[in-house]
């Protein structure tokens, strides 16, 4: 079997693409069109897009925009970002979009969830849930990157979002977003191992080991922004992406 994926993830701001530390304080650390020609060059496996302003803003995707970074692309693209309805998630199919992220509408309806799962296929519907332990350590979902506490637990969430028809989730651990802590390993074995979907592993990642250790708890994926828009301790903007060969010898093959 192929190895895990390993997925750049790129927060998309209106000023270009940005890097946040728990999901705040934004950094300006590129143009999204010339960043995405240098994965290209890097044989990237896959991108998630994400549009960080939309949902808080409650405006729709910029499908102008996205179409022209798709057109760029030579790999999959998943987007998220102001997502709320079937007709939306069709713009985006259409354009080129293979994957549609869907957050703060899981939580709000899940019936969106089955509605894209039942057009398109469970394969372009992945639920990200934002998350954050509580003052008792027990994971509980978030709103909209980093926003207040559900409430929900987040096994529960997930299990719910999986027979609504996603056919991935991605789970954002809000608290270690842009540390380089590494992932809560805690949380990726909580939730692939009570759902039969593709785990993609998001939030924390400071080096490639990290990346091993994400995959052994349970993730099917890895995804990263810091470690794949920024070098050395000074944390300069450099793009970059490990060769295939330096990923198989960390992930092995599965």
């Amino acid at each position: 079997m192929p190895r895990a994926r390993v997925i750049p993830c790129l927060l998309l701001a209106r000023s270009g693409l940005v890097k946040t530390t728990g999901f705040r304080e934004p950094r300006y650390v590129g143009d999204a069109i010339n960043t995405v020609r240098i994965f290209n060059e890097k044989e990237v496996d896959e991108l998630i897009l994400l549009d960080i302003e939309a949902s808080r803003a409650g405006r729709e995707p910029d499908y102008a925009r996205i179409a022209d970074i798709v057109d760029e692309a030579f790999m999959p693209i998943a987007y998220g970002g102001g997502v709320r309805s079937l007709e939306q998630a069709g713009k985006l199919i259409g354009i080129g979009i293979e994957k549609i992220v869907v957050n703060t509408a899981a939580i709000d309806d899940p019936t969106i969830v089955s509605a894209i799962a039942d057009r398109f296929g469970s394969q372009a519907v992945v639920v990200s849930i934002d998350v954050r332990r509580n003052w008792l350590g027990r994971f509980r979902v978030c709103r909209t990157a980093g926003g207040g506490s559900t409430g929900i637990d987040v096994e529960a969430h997930a299990q719910a979002s999986v027979a609504a028809g996603a056919g991935e989730l991605m789970l954002n651990d809000v608290l270690r977003d842009g540390t380089g802590r590494g992932y809560d390993l805690d949380l990726i074995r909580s939730v692939a191992g009570r759902v039969d979907v593709p785990v993609i592993a998001c939030g924390g990642a400071g080096s490639l080991a990290h990346l091993g250790e994400a995959v052994k708890a349970g993730a099917s994926a890895v995804a990263a922004g810091s470690l794949f828009v920024f070098v050395g301790r000074h944390r300069a903007v450099m793009i970059n992406y490990p060769s295939d060969d330096a990923l198989r010898g960390l992930l092995g093959e599965r």
